[in-house]
């Protein structure tokens, strides 16, 4: 019982705090645009898709379903944006250092490399 609870609040909290994001007028992200934003502000540690820190958590779709509970279930851009602005763990929260819509760009992208191998 306590493990479903703790589920329940898990998902409650991931779809409340990814609306933001998409405040305005539903925006889920430009591909192209979050290319750009994902070399100058991630690729230092996710050049193509990897993980500098922590090797096993990459932004490949096996890693992403394994470690973002809600990509897992639907495979959805919001688990990507939850994860970018608000961090975990030894990556830093991006939610006031970039715009939202930079933030949904940037999750639109990783999930686009994230579908097709990050060119492998």
């Amino acid at each position: 019982m306590r493990a479903l609870l703790t589920a329940i609040l898990a998902i409650v909290a991931s779809v409340m705090f990814a609306i933001p994001a998409f405040a305005d007028d539903a925006y889920v992200g430009d591909v192209a645009a979050g290319e750009k934003v994902f070399a100058k502000t991630c690729a230092t540690c996710h050049a193509g898709g990897n993980n500098a820190i922590i090797s096993s958590q990459t932004l490949k779709q096996e890693a992403l379903e394994q470690y973002l509970f809600n990509y897992r279930l639907e495979h959805n851009v919001e688990a990507i944006v939850y994860q970018v602005a608000n961090g975990r763990g030894a990556m830093p929260a991006f939610q006031g250092r970039i715009s939202d819509r930079a933030i949904a760009d940037v999750a639109a992208y990783v999930k686009s490399q994230s579908e097709s191998g990050w060119g492998e």
